[in-house]
């Protein structure tokens, strides 16, 4: 006569067991105890008297659950669980009786409250019957069979985009959100409540509708995604404030959906609380390493649950706080370092920051320019502030250009005067050429602008020393001789003209054509001859 093999403990099945028999008894206990609350709120506690009684059993069972369905308890004492099946059924059948004669009592009122409540409690209730002996017959099962075998989940295969946001009902007497409690929004158009706004992620939609009715009735806007692959659809598409996430799901489990958001930048940063019938260490320690903020097991109890959404959502504000003032930090010094590139030339800019300071140079051979306005005090004593502004901006803007175009560095603007220099920052073959260039374009320029200015420009070449001078106020420039007489050439140039040295000169007598304009005193110089460009080849 064949003898029937022992069956061997199968430890994973023990955890699927031990997830969804918690998890119907979660869903029993979780909307037992919003009736409750609601019943008070509304003045009816007497109406549900029973649901204490209720709640009591079904905390006595899931502390039952707990000892019973552990790998060592099983192992030692392998009939426990038929046990536990027989009084998981007797606890069916009397939450239903309950719950019966709940649903007629309340059905007679005018206001017929809470019958979509308890029409779940009762549908939790037949499921835990007819799950539970299979379930447990499952743990000692001979051949493990895979997720999918054990439990086919029924995705709605309705996936339209919108995305419904669950908000505490307007009245007391309300009990579902209804149309005028929902609402679609963005991540760009609608900011979050001050509450949070809060995704819940579950493949079992009797757990999706008690976590949208508690939190709801906490003040949280609540949305809810079926499966993975919508939660991360959803997360992408709208602004979150925290994600309340299963773990066993179909297609795309919990682990799964956590690991995508923590490798997305812009999700990362979105705090996840891990929700679970299993209560396991090892479930436990992989989720917390993968990046989750907490883990909850089914049922929850309400004041923790509220601690814990509390705790992470003033950890994600101040987290938000920091973020912020992270990027007005980088916006400010971006803008400073614009500012200062506006301030100094690029190399300098860039000694200044690496090093906090820039070491003065002797340059032996640059050109130095200077341009002066003709008449520019009596002009300015003729018309408005406003308009000699408008002009001025435009012929300096024209003379930056110029200078650019010439290779010159613009050094500053002293009033109407405006300073650059030719070979100073970059090299250049011939120093003195490019400024006269530069200065010869420029008088044609200030001539087509609207003001009508006339100009006259002075450039000398020779030997400078180049630094930054101030603390509070950088400012980059140029001393020496050099400096000094181009000023004075530019003082004796006339109304659009531009002069030189005779030590300048003769670095251009090759490529331009000029005149002599005479012998002239030049304080600490004594008589220099200035000559008069005209041209360039």
């Amino acid at each position: 006569m064949p003898t029937t093999p022992p069956l061997r403990l199968l430890p994973e099945r023990v955890s699927v067991a031990r997830h969804d028999l918690r998890n119907a008894l979660g869903e029993i206990l979780g909307f037992a105890e919003l009736i409750a609350e609601e019943a008070a709120d509304l003045g009816q506690a007497q109406l549900v008297a029973e649901l204490p009684v209720l709640q009591h059993a079904t905390e006595e069972i899931l502390k039952r659950l707990g000892q019973t369905l552990t790998l060592e308890n099983l192992a030692n004492h392998p009939d426990a669980s038929d046990e536990l099946g027989r009084t998981l059924q007797r606890f069916s059948q009397t939450t239903d009786d309950t719950v019966t004669a709940l649903h007629a009592r309340c059905a007679q009122l005018p206001s017929r409250p809470f019958l979509d409540d308890l029409q779940r409690i009762s549908a939790s209730a037949r499921r835990l019957s007819n799950r539970a002996p299979e379930l447990l017959a499952e743990m000692f099962a001979p051949v493990v069979p895979t997720l999918a075998e054990l439990e086919t989940v029924s995705v709605p295969p309705g996936d339209s985009g919108e995305t419904t946001f669950f908000r505490k009902p307007a009245g007391p007497a309300a009990t579902t959100a209804d149309g005028e409690n929902t609402a679609f929004i963005t991540r760009a158009e609608v900011r979050p409540p001050a509450t949070g706004t809060i995704l819940v992620v579950d493949d079992t939609e009797s757990n999706r509708a008690l976590l949208t009715r508690r939190l709801s009735r906490e003040g949280f806007t609540v949305a809810v995604a079926e499966h993975g692959r919508r939660a991360l659809d959803l997360l992408r598409r709208h602004a979150f404030d925290l994600v309340l996430l299963d773990i066993m799901m179909p297609e795309i489990d919990g682990h799964q959906v956590l690991t995508a958001m923590k490798a997305d930048p812009a999700l990362r940063h979105i705090p996840v609380i891990m929700i679970s019938g299993l209560d396991d260490l090892d479930t436990l320690v992989r989720c917390i390493e993968g990046g989750a903020e907490d883990y909850l097991t089914k049922p929850f109890d309400p004041v923790l649950l509220r601690a814990r959404i509390g705790a992470c959502l003033d950890k994600k504000r101040l987290r938000d706080r920091e973020r912020e003032h992270l990027a007005v930090i980088d916006e400010q010094r971006r803008r400073a370092d614009e500012l200062l590139h506006v301030i100094l030339p690029h190399s300098i800019a860039v000694e200044l920051k690496a090093t906090n300071v820039v070491q003065p140079r002797h340059h032996p051979h640059v050109a130095v320019l200077f341009s002066d306005v003709v008449g520019f005090t009596a002009y300015c004593e003729q018309h408005p502030a406003t308009e000699v502004l408008v002009h001025l901006q435009a012929l300096v803007r024209a003379f930056e250009e110029i200078a650019a175009r010439h290779g010159l560095e613009k050094i500053k603007t002293i009033g109407d005067a405006f300073m650059a220099t030719a070979g100073l920052i970059e090299p250049v073959a011939n120093p003195a050429l490019h400024a006269v260039r530069a200065g010869l374009e420029m008088v044609q320029a200030a001539r087509s602008l609207r003001s009508g200015w006339e100009i006259h420009i002075g450039v000398h070449s020779g030997p400078v020393i180049s630094g930054v001078v101030g603390q509070r106020k950088y400012l980059f420039d140029v001393w020496g001789d050099t400096v000094n007489t181009a000023s004075r050439m530019c003082g004796l140039a006339g109304r659009g003209e531009l002069c030189v040295s005779e030590h300048t000169w003769r670095e251009l007598a090759a490529d331009c054509t000029g005149v002599s304009a005479g012998t002239f005193p030049v304080k600490g110089k004594g008589d220099l001859q200035v000559f008069r460009v005209e041209t360039s080849r």
